[in-house]
């Protein structure tokens, strides 16, 4: 059920004088939000300086529809937006592959007995196969000459120029070189919105899900991208047991993003995209936090995406 959030609001300026709001209402992501989270809001939505003391008034959260998506009530200049699934217990990304295991290793009873009262802590013990939830894949992954994750250096994940390409699942499963035409990629991430991370953590995630073809993938080979990401299951077909776009595209060093999401909440250019995963030494694919900057924006905004 989409949640927004109503309340009024008291704030109080460090050079004196004040400010109130009153019915103020919010789309929200989640099931709450809060205080502080919803006093930044208003102070940065209003452009306001000399901001001091801020109260939020008769907070209540209503079931509505969203008058604006959460992610572009959020979307600022330089603004950032998530395009990862939460990975959690249970939470099966590709089938055959087990699910993650997350467990205490110290849980906060435990450290009690190590530090003094009032001092807990807790570590995490998790147990997971590299390709879990939104994840990237290094050359490494598909050859063993390949560079891994420690050999491919910062700059290939990190704040690329990107492009978003919207190709709806529902009008197509098969993203074929045409699909890719008339569209600023060279240097660039390319990121294909299909829309099919809707089904995410449901079974019809897994079957029939929209793929590049052979020849999409050596179309973006051959106008030198430095990364393709996809909102699918998978980049290859999986119906059967080639994967070209993998070797296509890792073979030209060119890194792949899966399982991505919210690509609908970005436009079509004017933003980075990063996808930063550790340094690991002999790994090829681990999960990352993907997310997108937008630019700084001057007069018109960007046009949006299709959605």
């Amino acid at each position: 059920m989409e949640k927004r959030v109503k309340f009024d609001f008291e704030l109080f300026f460090t050079n004196g004088g004040s400010l109130r709001g009153e019915d103020f209402r919010l789309d929200i992501s989640g099931n709450d939000i809060g205080d502080r989270e919803l006093a930044d809001y208003i102070v940065d939505d209003l452009r306001l300086l000399m901001v001091g003391k801020v109260n939020i008034l008769n907070k209540e959260i209503l079931t509505e529809p969203h008058k604006r998506t959460p992610i572009d009530a959020a979307v600022r200049e330089t603004g950032l937006i998530d395009l990862s699934h939460t990975i959690g217990e249970g939470i099966l990304t590709y089938k055959g592959l087990p699910a993650p295991l997350v467990c205490d290793y110290l849980s906060r009873a435990d450290s009690a007995d190590l530090y003094e009262p009032g001092t807990e802590f807790q570590i995490s013990k998790i147990e997971m196969v590299s390709n879990t939830g939104t994840y990237v894949d290094c050359p490494f992954h598909r050859y063993a000459d390949g560079e891994d994750l420690a050999d491919t250096v910062l700059e290939r994940f990190a704040e690329l120029d990107a492009v978003v390409i919207s190709v709806p699942y529902t009008q197509t499963l098969t993203i074929q070189p045409e699909h890719l035409e008339n569209h600023e990629i060279r240097n660039r991430a390319v990121l294909i919105h299909t829309g099919w991370s809707d089904k995410w953590n449901t079974e019809a995630y897994f079957e029939g899900h929209p793929y590049l073809t052979a020849g999409a993938a050596a179309y973006l080979k051959d106008c030198g991208v430095k990364l393709v990401g996809i909102d699918s299951h998978n980049i290859d077909d999986t119906s059967g047991n080639s994967r070209p776009v993998h070797s296509i595209l890792l073979g030209a060093r060119i890194l792949i993003a899966e399982h991505l999401c919210n690509l609908q909440a970005l436009p079509r250019d004017g933003f980075t995209f990063s996808a930063v995963p550790p340094k690991f030494k002999g790994v090829g694919t681990f999960p990352v936090r993907a997310y997108a900057r937008m630019k700084p924006v001057s007069g018109s905004q960007t046009e949006p995406a299709a959605r």
